[in-house]
């Protein structure tokens, strides 16, 4: 299954005038934040596929404009052919604006999931907006991945990990890659596209 993972940035392969024999074959796409919900909506139509989203710590129209045709999967574990999604919206809090976490806070939201987690049979992937510590984070505050999501890889290894938040530029996909254990951690800025095989309904 060909996933389109977008965040914080407007690709101009997408938009205005996007690349659609590039994305064509899409079936699924995920947005880890800080993207206007005009942009989502349109990609929405163009690739007509679902779209499954978090809000970044930018986002403060999605509460009262939220996307056309998306599913806002914050703390929520969600299916999708097989898959088993879960999503982390907001970034580390640093100055009380919305969409911001302690890291305690974002411990006792990944905790709560955990009932869901078992009954589900474990997650498959996970879309947040911010990053795991010391995966492509920074050291200021606003920019430090939570040590939450590191606990969450470790404990229920989820095939993707696939984050926005850091802007960084990259010339080959595989430079956006960190493998942790059995998981990649992805970061998604801009977009990147990856292929994700449904082990569940080949089983």
């Amino acid at each position: 299954m060909k996933v389109l993972a977008v965040s914080d940035a407007i690709d101009p392969t997408l938009y205005p005038v996007p690349d659609r024999q590039r994305f064509q074959d899409v079936s699924l796409i995920l947005s880890c934040g800080d993207l206007a919900p005009e942009y989502l909506s349109f990609l929405v139509n163009m690739i007509s596929a679902p779209l499954f989203y978090v809000c970044g710590n930018h986002d403060i129209r999605h509460g009262s404009k939220p996307p056309q045709g998306g599913i806002n999967l914050h703390a929520r574990l969600l299916s999708f052919k097989g898959l088993n999604m879960l999503g982390l919206e907001g970034s580390m809090w640093y100055n009380g604006g919305p969409y911001q976490y302690t890291e305690s806070e974002m411990r006792r939201m990944v905790r709560g999931l955990r009932i869901g987690i078992w009954w589900q049979g474990g997650v498959d992937v996970v879309i947040a907006h911010a990053p795991p510590r010391g995966i492509y984070d920074d050291q200021d505050l606003c920019h430090q991945g939570f040590e939450t999501f590191r606990w969450l890889i470790q404990k229920y290894k989820p095939r993707y990990f696939i984050h926005g938040h850091i802007h960084r530029f990259f010339n080959e996909p595989w430079e956006r890659v960190t493998t942790v254990g059995e998981t990649q951690v992805i970061n998604a800025y801009g977009c990147h596209i990856l292929e994700i095989d449904d082990r569940k309904s080949n089983q």
